[in-house]
């Protein structure tokens, strides 16, 4: 019989639903239960818990974070590895290499952490988040559209293996296995039991522009965005629109969208330079607030972050990878900026302007732009409306849709393309060679047979 370190939950043990499902960030939790749930502390406890899996006749399910929309760790008839415990952190100042466990936060860890060794990693945005998952799933960071993706800067990862054995893989040793650690997602062959992420010295400034405006400005503004953002907006930009309620008239809830820069420089004088386009937008005089070029810090920008996301919310989700002729994508995302039904719900479009040219690894698609729509609310008698609002304010920006982004998908409800046609068959012939038996799970979807597909296609 296995023993562990750690603590593992059986059904009938007291602590069994909080083991399965407390550290599920969303707030509509699933039916889906695992047949036991392993509180991992080292890597021993995970060695000895794929052999349980094994044993069994068990799947392996893994929880880095816990920040799935979709909660993807939680499956049925399953051992649930939770990797929370698990808080390993070092820096190599001679390489600039840092290694850290999944589910070590990286907003709220981590990044701290390389500030006091005067590094930085762009990391995802909001601070809770564990590594793990943001960095299978590429890892939308700061200042992504330039910067790249967050799962380029990983170097190296280490990979409990189906057969049990811990190995290192990198451009030189098991290339298969880190060509899939960057992008593939919850259908990895293994468990990642730490990543090597190369850091960028820290950046000296974070200013800011910020504009609001009511929503009549909206398809004035976005036209106007689609003819800058290339051509003019500098690759230290990172460029977000997103639809947000301020208090209004007697406090009441009112939308309005938010046009905001984030440059990271070592100059106010560079800072400056890059943020001075956004003055020229034709709707600037009737902005709501205008801030030019002010000084900020991400810490800051983390805590709004933490208050737009409250844990344990009621969440629907969904995001969509656009493209086409920007009168036709401004009017079919409109939707989902003017007509949210929730108060606290939001929707992001996110630049992604520059293209930059992909490495070769398992994250393979990207657009010019990133929309994706959080529907949020405490009410669970909400839930059935929020999701068919979504669907049908997804369904009308289908004809500008090429795909989505894994990180913020729920498979369940509705399958869309995530990765290219020989990126996604590269991924199946390495699982078959690295997991044949179908040890680890794969992508929770509704149906396994049409995954990577855009629905409406088939």
């Amino acid at each position: 019989m296995s023993t562990f370190t750690g603590k593992i939950f059986y059904p009938n043990d007291e602590g069994f639903e909080e083991a399965a499902v407390g550290r599920v960030f969303n707030g509509r939790r699933p039916e889906r239960r695992p047949n036991a749930v392993l509180l991992a502390e080292n890597e021993s406890d995970l060695i000895a818990g794929v052999q349980l899996a094994k044993d069994n006749g068990w799947e392996v399910a893994v929880r880095s974070g816990g920040h799935s929309w979709a909660a993807w760790s939680v499956r049925t008839g399953t051992l649930l590895i939770d990797l929370g415990l698990i808080q390993d952190m070092s820096y190599d100042p001679e390489t600039g290499i840092a290694s850290a466990s999944p589910a070590v936060k990286g907003g709220g860890v981590l990044t701290p952490y390389l500030q006091s060794q005067g590094r930085f990693f762009n990391g995802g945005h909001c601070p809770t988040v564990g590594i793990g998952g943001f960095l299978l799933q590429g890892g939308q960071g700061w200042i992504q559209r330039g910067w790249g993706w967050a799962a380029e800067s990983v170097v190296a990862v280490d990979v409990l293996t189906a057969e049990g054995e811990i190995v290192r893989a990198d451009a030189n040793q098991n290339t298969d296995l880190y060509w899939v650690a960057r992008g593939a997602g919850p259908s990895f062959p293994g468990i990642v039991t730490k990543f090597h992420i190369q850091t960028r010295p820290i950046y000296k400034h974070a200013f800011e522009s910020v504009q609001i405006f009511e929503l009549e400005e909206f398809d004035q503004v976005m036209q106007w965005m689609y003819e800058v953002d290339k051509p003019r907006v500098s690759e230290d930009v990172e460029l977000v629109i997103v639809s947000v309620t301020i208090p209004g008239e007697n406090d009441e809830p009112k939308r309005v969208f938010v046009v905001d820069a984030l440059t990271l420089v070592d100059s106010p004088e560079q800072a400056a330079a890059n943020l001075a386009v956004f003055q020229e937008n034709p709707s600037i005089e009737r902005a709501l607030v205008n801030k030019k070029c002010e000084e900020t810090t991400l810490a800051a920008r983390r805590e709004d972050q933490d208050r737009a996301n409250p844990e344990h919310w009621r969440y629907f989700v969904d995001n969509i990878w656009v493209d086409g002729e920007a009168t036709e994508i401004i009017e079919k995302i409109s939707p989902l900026f003017k007509e949210l039904p929730e108060p606290a719900a939001f929707t992001i479009w996110y630049s992604n302007g520059l293209m930059r040219p992909l490495p070769d690894m398992a994250f393979s698609m990207q657009s010019p732009a990133y929309v994706a729509t959080y529907l949020l609310t405490e009410d669970a008698s909400h839930d059935s409306a929020n999701r068919e609002w979504l669907n049908r304010a997804m369904e009308h920006a289908q004809s500008v849709t090429v795909g989505q982004y894994l990180g913020d998908s729920d498979m369940g409800n509705r399958q869309l393309k995530f990765m290219a046609d020989e990126n996604y068959a590269k991924l199946q012939e390495i699982i078959a060679t690295r997991d044949p038996e179908g040890l680890f799970v794969r992508y929770l979807a509704s149906d396994p047979a049409t995954v990577n597909k855009n629905h409406w296609e088939l």
